[in-house]
């Protein structure tokens, strides 16, 4: 017999707990009678005809599911201690559900529980009952050890339907005869209500009542408790037979692994095809009775076959079930995902997995071999020009039609033969400054009597660079690095030729796959979630998007800054034609980059001097648009707009001016509301001067020269991988060095710490030794 409990979804919008929820008077409550068990049931073998297409191809589409249907497993809806229901996970799903609900999609819910909560409620009763028998036979307050009785499945479920009924409230009861879906008639009329009901944006709640189906077969891993994989077959048959778009089965695992989950190298799958079944192996089944694993593929697949998208996933984890249902339907990477489109390459896991392999090699490489290496991509810059010059055009052209690229990030997609001439040069120029990079001995101490350590520089190991530059990957070959690469559509043709390019000239040396191109539908921000697989990222864009990958990545370190609000103060002590110099450089040179100049400090006593007029003379000419602080704006009677935020990373042709006292207040100014990024005084006093720079707290402090030195390249790092605000590891332009990190070796002949005990005969030494070249561990003479 099934039941549906049915709930309102504006009862659901303002409710504020599961409790006052489910006693709400538009709950109500259905049951279907069926005769038999849902696995010997046989719609699992042909699915039915499907008018609405095939599944959803990738998870981004996931975003366009209308109707789901989200099935809960008994772990999902019991609790872990097996001590009644989850009340507050429960409540958790239901605010999701009431939340898509609300944004005009349609929810169906298929839950387990009955057998699982029955026989919670059983052994306690029979626990208790057994305890007051044996107290009153014995007259002790010694319990013997008390051992239970085997509970029969729908035992299990005629003691735990009541306590869901309870839970749901129901105040209507409809019954049925038990062959609801093996008359054509009555399937019919069962699929038109359901669809009524969902018309009505009522949300059906479906469970199975297994008090009345036949005693399946004894499962000896549960003692002889049913395990309740019909719910499985029945969330599949619903979905197929109400054409949902999604299907999310809710469990106590994150999804399907390639082995048991649990065992050493048990790799979850994000995506699962159909004809993967021979490569998997399926664990043991859940504690409270769930079909298991491989029952949840044989309905999945069945779904998926039926044109119902599927994803597994983990409803009971603390951190994630209060988003779970929400993050799939988002098309985040949550669970094993089923789809009928194979991509006809690796998967970004197995791309990463080849990185990091390739990338060990390249890390043992010689230096000169890995210099080698850049020498040949700058030679293929030149060769391949056209061909390069050509996919950019492509690129150029989408965009412009587009017309949804600002004109500074047009500018940064344009490439020309000088900006690949620039590349080229400064790919020769990290080719000789990386000879001594990886293997370096920076540190060297004789710790006792033939016991020597050293501290090497060694690659970080994998980095992720979103969106890509062909810039990293001469500095990630030079550091010994791995690199993935994701490119955005924009740049598709550009970053494709480039790749290739990069993989010819790694190729001289066996290491072709150690920097990869992300050509799939990931989003970066599931990138991010790839903790065990990436080490480091890279993020260049918008400070909108560095926000959201160090929000997404909480388990990988990001390398980078959030904003470039970089600030030129003009002191009254400054040069005018320094001050008109650096402040048009600052900020026309070129206006997207991070470096340029974003408000401009003017000194009180220039506000009023031939000096800011010219100033303001040349912002017009450049086609500055200014923006006035609260201060500047108070002076003046005609004021320009004044400034939304003194926070503000403009990226254009556009500034804001604001007036200080003096260089202390220009400091304090930076530090409330710059980012430490880049900051800049012009005055020809060198006693403010100095001031200045020890006293603003920013990676790159500044006196008498533009914000746009800010650079790896300027700085002579051959090339930059970015710009750090970050206080360890790295800050200011990152380079080489930046992608290195060291590793400790120690070298000696038969020590132990016991030697150095109280008891022991070693004492040690602890004396620094002199640092000499020596690369891979090559140890040098004393």
């Amino acid at each position: 017999m099934l039941s549906f409990h049915l709930i309102d979804r504006h009862c659901c919008k303002a409710t504020l707990s599961l409790t006052s929820w489910l006693l709400s008077p538009c709950f109500s409550i259905y049951q279907l009678p069926a005769a038999r068990h849902w696995s010997n049931v046989p719609f699992l073998t042909v699915p039915l005809a499907r008018a609405h297409g095939k599944s959803f191809a990738h998870r981004s589409d996931l975003r366009r599911a209308k109707r789901i249907v989200v099935k809960l497993g008994s772990a999902v809806v019991t609790r872990g201690d097996e001590c009644g229901l989850a009340l507050g996970r429960l409540a958790s799903i239901v605010e999701q559900v009431a939340m898509l609900q609300n944004q005009g999609r349609e929810m169906m819910i298929v839950t387990s529980g009955a057998v699982a909560f029955g026989k919670q409620r059983l052994r306690h009763e029979i626990l208790l009952s057994q305890s007051v028998r044996q107290a009153l036979h014995s007259g002790q307050n010694q319990l013997k050890d008390m051992s239970l009785p085997v509970l029969e499945a729908r035992a299990c479920a005629a003691a735990g339907q009541s306590g869901l009924m309870a839970l749901y409230e129901f105040n209507i009861e409809i019954l049925v005869t038990n062959l609801d879906f093996h008359d054509e008639q009555k399937r019919r009329n069962l699929n038109s209500t359901l669809h009524e009901l969902l018309r009505m944006n009522i949300v059906p709640i479906i469970n199975t009542n297994d008090a009345v189906v036949p005693p399946p077969e004894p499962n000896s891993d549960l003692q002889g408790v049913i395990s309740i994989k019909d719910n499985d077959s029945l969330a599949a048959r619903l979905a197929v037979e109400m054409r949902a778009d999604l299907l999310i089965a809710l469990s106590d695992v994150e999804g399907l692994y390639d082995s048991p989950p649990g065992t050493d190298d048990a790799k979850l799958l994000d995506t699962f095809y159909p004809g993967d079944q021979q490569s998997i192996t399926y664990g043991t089944k859940s504690r409270v009775g769930i079909g298991g694993m491989e029952a949840k593929v044989k309905a999945a697949l069945w779904a998926l076959q039926g044109g119902t998208s599927v994803v597994i996933a983990n409803g009971t984890h603390p951190k994630v079930t209060g988003h779970v249902i929400t993050d799939i339907v988002e098309g985040k990477k949550v669970g094993t995902f089923f789809s009928e489109v194979k991509p006809a390459g690796p998967t970004v896991e197995q791309q990463t997995d080849m990185a990091r392999t390739a990338g060990r090699a390249l890390a043992s490489l010689l230096p000169e071999q890995r210099s080698e290496i850049i020498y040949t991509m700058a030679d293929l810059l030149t060769e391949k020009r056209e061909e390069i010059l050509s996919a950019n055009k492509k690129d150029m052209e989408f965009a412009v039609n587009s017309g949804r690229m600002p004109p500074p990030l047009l500018k940064r997609l344009s490439l020309s033969s000088s900006k690949l001439n620039s590349l080229a040069i400064g790919l020769r120029q990290i080719a000789v400054s990386s000879q001594d990079s990886v293997g370096r001995v920076v540190r060297r101490t004789r710790v006792a009597n033939n016991l020597e350590l050293e501290q090497i520089t060694v690659p970080i190991g994998v980095l992720l660079v979103a969106p890509s530059r062909v810039s990293h990957a001469r500095t990630s070959i030079a550091s010994g690095n791995a690199l993935l690469l994701k490119g955005g559509r924009e740049a598709a043709n550009s970053n494709r030729v480039l790749h290739e390019l990069a993989q010819e000239a790694l190729s001289i040396h066996g290491v072709r796959d150690a920097i990869q191109l992300v050509s799939t539908r990931e989003e970066v921000e599931d990138l991010c979630r790839l903790e065990k697989m990436i080490d480091l990222i890279i993020p260049r864009g918008s400070s909108q998007l560095v926000r959201d990958i160090q929000r997404a990545a909480k388990g990988i370190p990001v390398l980078g800054h959030s904003e470039g609000i970089c600030h030129v103060y003009v002191d009254h002590e400054a040069s005018l034609d320094k001050v008109i110099k650096i402040v048009r450089d600052s900020k026309c040179d070129y206006p997207a980059a991070c470096n340029a100049m974003e408000t401009l400090l003017i000194h009180r006593d220039v506000l009023r001097s031939p000096m800011f007029d010219q100033i303001i003379d040349m912002l017009r000419t450049e086609n500055v648009k200014v923006h006035a602080g609260p201060r500047f704006a108070s002076y003046l009677t005609f004021s320009p707009s004044e400034v939304k935020s003194l926070r503000t990373e403009y990226g254009d042709l556009e500034c804001c001016i604001e007036v200080v006292d003096g260089m202390l207040e220009a400091v304090d100014h930076i530090h409330k509301y710059g980012s430490s990024h880049t900051d800049v005084i012009v005055t020809e006093n060198e006693e403010t001067a100095e001031q200045f720079l020890q006293l603003v707290d920013s990676a790159c402090v500044f006196w008498n020269t533009s914000s746009r030195f800010s650079d790896g390249y300027r700085f002579g790092l051959g090339a930059e991988v970015g710009i750090s605000t970050a206080r360890i590891h790295a800050r200011g332009p990152v380079g080489l060095e930046g992608l290195l990190t060291t590793k400790w070796v120690l070298r000696g002949d038969g020590h132990t710490a016991a030697d150095f005990s109280e008891q022991g005969s070693m004492k040690y030494l602890h004396e620094n030794l002199p640092v000499a070249p020596s690369l891979h561990g090559q140890r040098t003479s004393n």
